[in-house]
């Protein structure tokens, strides 16, 4: 899926089950006018190393999984990939 990047949180590091895990967020929108579909997405390990520039476009593979925390069901989208366009 083609996207564009919208904004590029700060990679950060967590505690995963095999040890320290690099960890950052995207919000990611599909092509289109403003009210076209927005993801906020987790990318982990080398991908979360890569800044992405506002506006910059991409081509993303993402998974949609949900959990239940406390009674609730959460939804995640992680990037499997992530190919910056030129």
């Amino acid at each position: 899926m083609i996207l564009r990047v919208k904004k590029c949180g700060a990679m950060t590091t967590v505690q995963g089950e095999n040890g320290e895990v690099n960890k950052r967020t995207l919000v990611l929108q599909e092509l289109g006018d403003k009210w076209a579909n927005t993801y906020v997405v987790t990318v982990f390990r080398n991908l979360a190393t890569i800044e992405f520039a506002e506006d910059e476009l991409v081509c993303a593979s993402m998974q949609f999984r949900t959990h239940d925390y406390n009674g609730q069901t959460y939804m995640d989208v992680v990037a499997n990939d992530i190919v910056k366009l030129k």
